[in-house]
């Protein structure tokens, strides 16, 4: 069923937004050469706690997942596309980290995903997340009341697939509220016109992610999580909340 969100509940899940946004802020602060995805997991749980919200993600156990998820964030380094667990890999210099997060205050999640470079970035990387981050923004601005949700997905497709990037469709954006992960499906690339229509109060996660090889094979690792680029290539992941409005999209995951 899908759960249309009062003002109220939204302006509820806007705090749960802010958190996400802390989260992401003092996890790339940290993040440095040398230092370990445990230690970044470990700020994340630190923000979350002060903040008096929770950690969408700790225990989380969907169908595809091997155990139940012993973290607070995803941290997808490189040729991880998705669900990279928290590990004591010491990150490197140049490395690609994506920094996925979810959190709830007084029962409402938010769910925000950055990717960044560590030290000194290779220029195909910043344009791989620049493109990301377009991709992301142009699902966004198609977010609006009375489209369909294909014209999202159509939207991200459109820029992500123009730049000649690899894309999967099968881990895609979601509904969200009292739920992490509510109906609908939000996906990458879909037609035009297609799809439910888009109701003023409906609060998705759109979360593009791209593989720089162009390829759309992608490969789920001996770890039971990490969902892998089939080729080896970079991936990137972006995603933010958005409440749509009648005046439009609204970014609740925002600082």
């Amino acid at each position: 069923m899908i759960e249309i969100k009062t003002a109220g509940e939204i302006a509820a899940m806007r705090e749960s937004g802010k958190v996400v946004a802390a989260v992401q802020a003092a996890v790339r602060q940290e993040a440095a050469v040398g230092v370990s995805l445990k230690r970044l997991d470990e700020v994340a749980r630190t923000v979350i706690a002060e903040a008096g919200a929770g950690a969408s993600f700790l225990g989380y156990h969907p169908s595809f997942g091997a155990m139940p998820y012993p973290g607070v964030i995803c941290t997808s380094v490189n040729g991880v596309m998705l669900h990279g667990l928290p590990t004591p890999y010491r990150l490197r210099d140049g490395d690609l980290i994506s920094v996925d997060c979810g959190a709830y205050v007084d029962g409402w999640h938010a769910d925000g995903t950055v990717s960044f470079t560590v030290g000194q970035p290779r220029a195909e990387d910043l344009k791989l997340i620049r493109v990301a981050e377009e991709t992301l923004a142009a699902g966004i601005e198609a977010a609006r009341p009375d489209g369909r949700m294909g014209d999202i997905g159509h939207a991200m497709s459109t820029v992500g697939r123009g730049a000649g990037y690899g894309m999967q469709n099968d881990f895609g954006g979601h509904g969200i509220g009292r739920a992490m992960h509510e109906s609908p499906f939000v996906p990458n690339e879909a037609r035009p016109g297609r799809g439910i229509r888009l109701r003023p109060g409906l609060v998705i996660a759109i979360e593009p992610s791209l593989m720089a090889g162009g390829h759309d094979r992608y490969y789920m690792d001996s770890d039971g999580w990490s969902v892998c680029s089939g080729d080896g290539s970079r991936s990137v992941h972006v995603e933010h909340t958005v409440a749509i409005t009648e005046d439009g999209p609204v970014i609740l995951t925002l600082p």
